[in-house]
């Protein structure tokens, strides 16, 4: 007489608020597809802590037929490598392997954003493609420095709609006029620049005509907010530094925050998942989507808490350290927290999930 072994329980899928939320997008008709996105800054290489990102938003849009973007936030040239480019990629595709590549979302290789007209307005989008849908094609993933060219037209309309300048205060005196959390900052002597002579001065700065440092664009917000990040925030910076994707072709480039609402918006995404440390940058991300008068559908930024270990090095700057002074065998030492190294040390992504997910 056969027995039939009892059937294995299904995992239970993860329940928090912020699955609650997209649940409610989806059943209210706000979203009608849930896009999701990994955006690690390729300046070292993803840890245990990146787990937990990766497992979040890649769990979501898998529980909800969606697609996770992998985009490099690479607009900071002067710390970024291609090494970390490959390292990122192959550690995440390791990670979700057999479990959630299928919302895997990248772009054929060198495919820039196209122009899209809604509205009777120009617009631009980046979609993202799974490797299911692929018809051949070699896919890779975003790079924010795909943008550059459209986030600098954005730039262009925010000072055109009044909500930018042209800054010439050094570094030094942007910090001291920034003020502190307990003290109100002062107005800068530039903010009242016109329309006309902040576009010329943008134009310069893009042309290449000033050294770093000199000029900056900035926000036209409050300087005498509470929440300090809305200070007239610096939009754009010039640094004559070479980039890794785009070479030579720009020199001044758009600070994460500018850059990081828009990317998002340009790869529709809906729901941008960040660390709790950016929860007082959600009312600039929101502003800048909002004084575009952009015509398509906005992402909403939420927060989670990080991933942190007690008596483990979580930091990517001191990970460098140890790299670069070879205290470790470089990034996938066993004994470092990297996702590599737990790889190398016999970790299983099952197990990596299973802890992070």
């Amino acid at each position: 007489m056969s027995v039939t072994p009892p059937s294995t329980p299904a995992a239970p899928v993860p329940s928090d608020f912020i699955r609650d939320i997209v649940a409610a997008d989806l059943a209210s008709g706000r979203h009608s597809r849930i896009v999701t996105r990994f955006p690690p800054e390729p300046n070292g290489y993803l840890h245990i802590g990146h787990a937990k990102s990766i497992c979040l938003n890649f769990g979501i849009a898998r529980e909800h037929g969606g697609q996770c973007n992998l985009r490099m936030d690479d607009t900071n040239p002067a710390k970024e490598d291609v090494e970390y480019v490959d390292s990122i990629l192959a550690d995440v595709r390791w990670l979700v392997a057999g479990w959630a590549d299928d919302v895997l979302a990248m772009k054929p290789r060198g495919a820039r954003p196209t122009a899209v007209t809604v509205d009777d307005r120009t617009d631009f989008e980046q979609r993202g493609v799974r490797g299911a849908d692929a018809g051949g094609r070699e896919l890779e993933p975003f790079f924010a420095s795909d943008y550059f060219e459209p986030i600098c037209r954005y730039a262009e309309e925010l000072i055109r709609r009044g909500h930018a300048y042209v800054c010439d205060l050094s570094p030094a005196d942007t910090e001291a006029y920034r003020g502190t959390p307990d003290r109100p900052g002062k107005d800068s002597p530039y903010r009242d620049r016109g329309v006309a002579e902040n576009l010329d001065w943008f134009a310069r700065m893009r042309a290449g005509e000033f050294p770093d440092g000199a000029r900056t664009l900035r926000a036209k917000l409050d300087m005498a907010s509470p929440n300090i990040w809305l200070r007239d925030p610096v939009l754009y910076r010039i640094r004559h530094v070479e980039h890794h994707q785009t070479g030579k072709s720009w020199c001044i480039y758009p600070m994460y925050d500018f850059a990081h609402c828009l990317s998002d918006y340009l790869e529709g995404v809906t729901h941008s998942i960040c660390t709790l440390e950016f929860e007082v940058h959600r009312p600039l991300y929101d502003w800048i989507l909002g004084s575009l008068g952009l015509p398509r559908p906005l992402p909403h930024q939420f927060e989670f808490a990080r991933l942190n270990l007690g008596y483990t090095v979580m930091s990517k700057r001191k990970l460098l350290q140890l790299v670069a002074e070879r205290v470790v065998d470089g990034w996938s030492d066993p004994r470092l927290p990297t996702i590599s190294g737990l790889r190398r040390r016999g970790v299983s992504p099952g197990a990596l999930r299973d802890f992070a997910y």
